[in-house]
């Protein structure tokens, strides 16, 4: 069976022979690492970032852009298979990157190689890859002594490294972000202790906002589309009793944060993410069903007033 690394391998080729198609470029540098930019000098597009999306899952799963209904735009669909390794081990943007005057948020099954989190203590999901991919939500692209860094906390030579990059400000990048809505569900299901290996399976969606002119403000978009306007559905094994306790401290609206636009969230804690209530980041509504005693259970709520004051009332109605 492949690892999670040689399945995003194989994505991220099918993406750079599809480049001119996707807005993206690819380049070589000098120690070897690719680097495919989805999103910073080249343009990118909607396509680009559905497929980066998938490779943040090493491909464990599908990502769809399908009409909004009600109102006018678009959604972003996920469907992680299975969840855990899709979400968790891959997708979850754990890796902060910090050189050389350069920050990233890394993404992807470059994460599973290092296994420098601890989650990964819990999740037990790290690989030795003959070759690393990783996505990093950045402003610039990578130099290379920031792939020669990701290289050695990976174990492999920097020329058996591919990186895609993405801004939060371009296509690309917000669609990935937005394709976090079972992701998001699951990682705070995991901070409040909840045993993972009971999520069998998983579906979300969340609306996919206008791409913004700058990044601050494509973080706000990118953070509203979850936290108010994003929804998860999970298959899930065990007792009643242990949903029906958690269940209503899963979404956003257990934060006391709830209810502002995030870029006004943001802003209030001098924009740093590590202030801010981590409670807050899930999405807007959460859905378990338990496969072993067939009951439902359905907490939080959507601010669709939210949502029209972060994208604008021509992107977003009720």
């Amino acid at each position: 069976m492949p690892t999670l690394n040689e399945r995003a391998h194989a994505l991220s080729d099918a993406m750079a022979a599809d480049a001119d198609r996707l807005g993206i470029a690819v380049h070589s540098l000098n120690c070897g690492t690719r680097v495919i930019d989805c999103g910073i000098d080249a343009p990118g597009s909607i396509e680009a970032g559905r497929r980066l999306a998938e490779v943040c899952m090493s491909g464990l799963g599908t990502v769809k852009i399908v009409p909004f209904k009600p109102g006018p735009g678009q959604q972003v669909r996920v469907r992680p298979d299975p969840p855990v390794a899709a979400c968790m081990a891959s997708q979850y943007a754990g890796w902060e990157i910090k050189a050389d005057n350069y920050f990233a948020m890394g993404s992807g099954p470059m994460r599973a190689a290092a296994g420098r989190e601890a989650l990964f203590d819990d999740i037990d999901h790290r690989e030795r890859p003959a070759m690393c991919v990783g996505v990093l939500e950045s402003a610039k692209l990578p130099p290379e002594s920031v792939c020669l860094d990701i290289a050695t906390k990976c174990g492999i030579t920097p020329d058996r490294l591919t990186l895609l990059v993405a801004r939060t400000a371009s296509p690309a990048g917000t669609v990935q972000i937005v394709a976090r809505s079972v992701e998001t569900a699951m990682h705070k299901l995991h901070e409040l202790g909840f045993d993972l290996n009971r999520i069998e399976g998983g579906l979300g969606w969340a609306p996919l906002p206008p791409v913004a002119a700058d990044d601050l403000t494509a973080i706000g978009r990118t953070n509203d589309a979850i936290l108010y306007g994003g929804f998860a559905a999970l298959l899930v094994r065990g007792d009643d009793a242990s949903l029906e306790e958690i269940g209503p401290r899963v979404p956003s609206s257990a934060s006391p944060d709830f209810g502002r636009p995030f870029a006004e969230i943001f802003a209030r804690y001098d924009h740093d993410f590590y202030r801010i209530d981590p409670m807050l980041f899930s999405p807007a509504r959460v859905r378990f069903y338990n496969l072993d005693t067939r009951h439902m259970f359905v907490y939080g709520r959507r601010a669709h007033d939210v949502l029209e004051t972060s994208f604008g009332k021509s992107h977003y109605k009720k």
